[in-house]
């Protein structure tokens, strides 16, 4: 115990002074975090050891939580009646993009088809988190960062319909395994029933709410709320980001002062925000970067050029301001927690390639968690929507 209270303190403190340093250099908070991190972690001076990350789990659980839910009550019906299925279609062709250009790329270089779907579809994933934070801490308003918000949100679901798919076609090409078609409704069916339960969350969550009379038994009961959700998809292996997102855009629709119970929960989220972005620095390991190899070159390089795309003909489409066709791409490179989960469950489906998709997956976690939220603001600040 005494262990933990001490990393977590110096974890605190040293992301404050790396938070200082990121923007005497003009760099988004996140970035000083994940350095921050990266230095702390078994990589450089072991100060935050292997065996301890992952008793910080809960951090990272509860800050997802917040994160998903904050996203996810900006979802209001009015928005969606006044920007159509553009989110929805730029969400779809940035992800299938990404995979589709990885995959592709990888094929013609003669790799192992499996490998190349599974890895393709691992590409589509996208970290909302980082992405939030950098608009959060720099109040990013316009057509751009309405758009990147939802997108981000979507995101969650596309890339697990779209790996749930990849996977599917990989077991039947190695192992002909369970009926093609039940594997290919599965992961519709999870996504399903993850905004399921957020609805019925988000529902429930505005009784008690509605008859609190305080700020701390409203954040209470956010709180309280987050946990339990998050706890039970992770029981029924549901996407939890997808869920909380789900139950925040419910809360945001179905009760009137949702803004105000919002910001009472952004009022305590910063600390915990920071501790998560150090302990997902930490866990970024510098030994990997050799092994890549051209494979992981290529993941690295096609999976932006896939996104850029994807989000660049999906905006054009659906005749999206030209700030958002230009600058939306940008925004979407960073690629931390849901690429790591998925390349762990990859390692069932293609054991012959796991270590190698372990390594491309985290070494360009490491790449886009520590360039992507410089990127992402740049690309926001060109589209004039950071002042």
């Amino acid at each position: 115990m005494d262990t933990i209270l001490l990393v977590t303190g110096t974890m605190l403190l040293v992301g404050l002074v790396f938070e200082k340093f990121a923007k005497l250099l003009k760099l988004p908070s996140v970035t000083g975090y994940l350095v921050a991190g990266l230095l702390l972690g078994p990589s450089v001076f072991d100060v935050i050891p292997e065996d301890i990350i992952g008793k910080f789990a809960i951090i990272s659980n509860l800050a997802l939580g917040f994160i998903a839910f904050s996203i996810g009550s900006e979802f209001k019906i009015s928005y969606f009646k006044r920007v159509g299925l553009t989110p929805i279609v730029v969400a779809i062709l940035e992800a299938v993009g990404a995979m589709v250009f990885v995959t592709s790329v990888l094929l013609l270089i003669g790799t192992d088809l499996t490998f190349a779907l599974v890895l393709g579809a691992i590409a589509s994933a996208t970290a909302a988190a980082s992405t939030i934070m950098v608009v959060k801490e720099y109040n990013a308003k316009g057509p751009v960062t309405e758009t990147l918000l939802s997108v981000v949100a979507l995101d969650d679901a596309v890339c697990l319909v779209t790996f749930g798919f990849a996977v599917a076609i990989a077991e039947a090409l190695t192992s002909g395994g369970s009926s093609l078609i039940v594997s290919l409704i599965e992961p519709f069916t999870e996504v399903f029933l993850a905004i399921l339960l957020g609805l019925f969350a988000g529902y429930v969550m505005k009784i008690p709410i509605k008859y609190s009379t305080s700020d701390g038994s409203q954040l209470s009961i956010v709180i309280g709320f987050i946990a339990i959700i998050v706890a039970v998809s992770n029981i029924f292996e549901l996407s939890g980001l997808l869920t909380c997102m789900a139950m925040g855009a419910m809360f945001g629709n179905v009760y009137q002062k949702s803004d105000m119970v919002v910001k009472i929960s952004d009022a305590i989220t910063p600390p915990l925000y920071m501790l998560f972005f150090v302990i997902s620095g930490s866990e970024l390991n510098l030994s990997v970067i050799p092994s890549v190899g051209v494979v992981g070159l290529i993941y690295i390089v096609f999976r932006v050029v896939g996104k850029m795309m994807g989000a660049y003909f999906g905006a054009k489409l659906m005749n999206a301001p030209e700030t958002v066709q230009k600058y939306l791409g940008a925004t979407l490179i960073p690629q931390e927690g849901v690429a790591i989960a998925l390349a762990l469950l990859a390692e069932s489906v293609v054991p012959d390639f796991a270590s190698q998709i372990r390594a491309i997956v985290l070494c360009s976690s490491l790449i886009y968690g520590i360039v992507g939220p410089v990127i992402s603001k740049n690309a926001l600040k060109l589209a004039g929507e950071i002042k």
